[in-house]
């Protein structure tokens, strides 16, 4: 009664309380009205949650796989690089990939500088129900998967790039040429209305990001000793394999957001049972990437490497990526076993080209994506293996072209490779002037 009388409402207000709380009561939306929408609000933010995670496993092995004298530098590109994604992503990225009916050319490229607007603040319940989640949650999730792609550059180009030419390409990736080459599919363009299939992106994600980092590899050339004159591989050891394998792990885990909330809907017994299949079918490609990996170099050179095996559980589940909900388990296993295989053989493959990938980013993210992509028609019986392949081809010449051009303007304007000298001292102290390991000296 205190209360009531507080917020002035008086005794005869008192006998309008019971009515008016029915007429409110009828009005609500019910949980089956409005549970859906709730429910995959949810799915989409806790799958972005652990797709963010992903960049701590990104900036993990990365930083345990480049030498001590170049891990700030490291750390400081990735907060960097999902940082500029973010402003990009809401700039002009999210209605450039998803642009309904606004294309500028149908089916192709939607508009530019066109910023992201969430939902109103309030917004009624009743009209939450009309959408399939809230536009919030599906920005966040779409974002952390561009800061993805960023990321595989990265690692592929560590230790000899400057960091400004870098960020200002990540700008450009996260901004444009990801977010357009994304509307193909995702947005409903061109390669969709085709029929080609790639349910967490396999290709449109990882693929990309594949592309982008072997463009780069190209102009920038290997680091200083990696390869001798007479064409021999040095190898050139990471400074923390725990770190590298905490960040395996890390994003292990994250790939559950990745692929399970690629499902894009939980409201319903049936989508909540497809989420839980593709963690599992997930979890199993993984697994069979590294066991692969494990065994074949045993096989190959007496002793296991751990690299690869985390690579080789990468690659796994970028192979299972493109399809994670239709195999069974065991289709999962062999479709990640493969993926182990790819990057054994693909990583001596490059070295002998002179490609210096320091993380191993373009066997596990381009030539795994590839594969996942093509092994979506043994499961899914709507995709056709011609309709696969164009999109390969198609995202890969894209992507491959328009960065090639990028880095090659980047060279010309601002110069992408530290001097000699830089890169001996490490990029740490010549491009941050601080050390990631101070108390030791630099390896």
């Amino acid at each position: 009664m205190k209360r009531l009388v507080k917020f002035g409402l008086g005794a005869a207000a008192l006998t309008a309380l019971p009515s008016l709380a029915l007429a409110q009561e009828a009005a609500a939306p019910g949980f089956d009205e409005i549970g859906p929408y709730i429910m995959t609000t949810l799915l989409f933010c806790m799958a972005g949650f652990l797709v963010f995670f992903m960049a701590c496993g990104f900036a993990m092995l990365e930083g345990g796989l480049v030498r001590s004298k170049n891990v700030t530098m490291q750390m400081t590109k990735n907060i960097a690089l999902y940082s500029f994604a973010a402003i990009m992503y809401w700039l002009i990225g999210f209605n450039l990939m998803y642009p309904g009916d606004s294309w500028i050319m149908a089916g192709w490229v939607g508009p530019f500088f066109s910023t992201t607007v969430l939902d109103p603040v309030g917004v009624a319940a009743a009209d939450a129900a009309l959408d399939y989640a809230s536009i919030g949650s599906d920005f966040f999730f779409q974002l952390v998967f561009v800061a993805a792609t960023a990321s595989i550059v990265s690692g592929a180009l560590a230790e000899r790039i400057k960091l400004w030419p870098f960020l200002v390409f990540v700008i450009v990736l996260t901004g444009v040429l990801y977010p357009i080459s994304g509307s193909w599919q995702w947005g409903g363009g061109w390669l969709s209305e085709m029929g080609f299939s790639d349910f967490a992106g396999s290709t449109v994600v990882h693929s990309v990001g594949g592309w982008a980092a072997l463009a780069g590899a190209i102009v920038l050339g290997p680091r200083i000793g990696k390869y001798s004159k007479d064409g021999k591989v040095i190898p050139i050891p990471g400074s923390n394999l725990a770190l590298a394998t905490l960040g395996t792990f890390i994003l292990w885990l994250g790939w559950f957001g990745f692929n399970g909330g690629s499902q894009l809907a939980m409201g319903t017994v049936g989508d909540v049972s497809d989420v839980s299949r593709i963690f599992a079918n997930t979890n199993m490609a993984a697994a069979a990437g590294a066991v692969t990996a494990l065994i074949l170099t045993q096989a190959m050179y007496k002793k296991p490497d751990l690299t690869m095996v985390l690579n080789g559980a990468l690659a796994g589940l970028v192979s299972i990526t493109a399809e994670p909900l239709a195999p069974t388990l065991f289709g999962s296993l062999w479709i990640g076993a493969v993926g182990g295989v790819i990057v054994v053989l693909t990583v001596p493959m490059l070295d002998k080209m002179k490609i210096d990938d320091v993380v191993g980013a373009i066997p596990v993210h381009l030539f795994a994506g590839i594969w996942g992509t093509i092994a979506v028609v043994f499961y899914n019986g709507e995709a056709s293996i011609v309709t696969q392949i164009t999109g390969i081809i198609a995202y890969g010449v894209f992507t491959f072209v328009a960065s090639l051009v990028l880095w090659f303007i980047l060279k010309a304007a601002m110069g992408l490779r530290v001097s000699e000298e830089a890169e001996i001292a490490g990029l740490d102290m010549s491009e941050m002037g601080m050390e990631a390991y101070p108390e030791f000296s630099n390896a």
